[in-house]
């Protein structure tokens, strides 16, 4: 884990900061080949410059998403609003995170993504990229 998003996770309360902690433990693990970074203030994890993964802050309590996940048919996972294929889940406490669902939602992200990388070359037009 990277120190900027040590950082990010120390600066949270003591229940988000275990839930950031052990999202971006699970997303370490589950998302080998990924690069980890802050993107816009929050911790993201990259494949081929590509968004897979990343959580923030939210009213609602620290909100998982996945950039394709409205593409991964998960019940467990709900979709964005918008154009975007996002899809997310909300944790308010260590407890509620499954990581069997964790791992294959990890799983189905490294195959099924949709090029976030080139959307402004693309004019907002997303293209499946990945071996779906």
């Amino acid at each position: 884990m990277s120190n900027e998003i040590k950082a990010y996770n120390s600066s949270q309360s003591a229940a988000d900061k275990a839930v950031c902690t052990a999202l971006a433990k699970a997303l370490d693990e589950y998302l080998p080949k990924a690069e980890s970074k802050i993107w816009h203030a929050h911790p993201v994890w990259f494949i081929n410059e590509n968004p897979i993964a990343g959580y923030s802050k939210q009213k609602a309590g620290i909100r998982l998403m996945f950039w394709s996940g409205a593409s991964f048919d998960e019940e467990g996972l709900k979709p964005g609003t918008g154009k975007f294929r996002d899809a997310s889940a909300v944790y308010t406490s260590i407890d509620e995170i499954n990581l069997k669902d964790l791992k294959r939602w990890c799983t189905k992200a490294k195959k099924m993504q949709w090029d976030y990388k080139n959307i402004v070359k693309r004019k907002g037009k997303l293209e499946k990229i990945g071996t779906w």
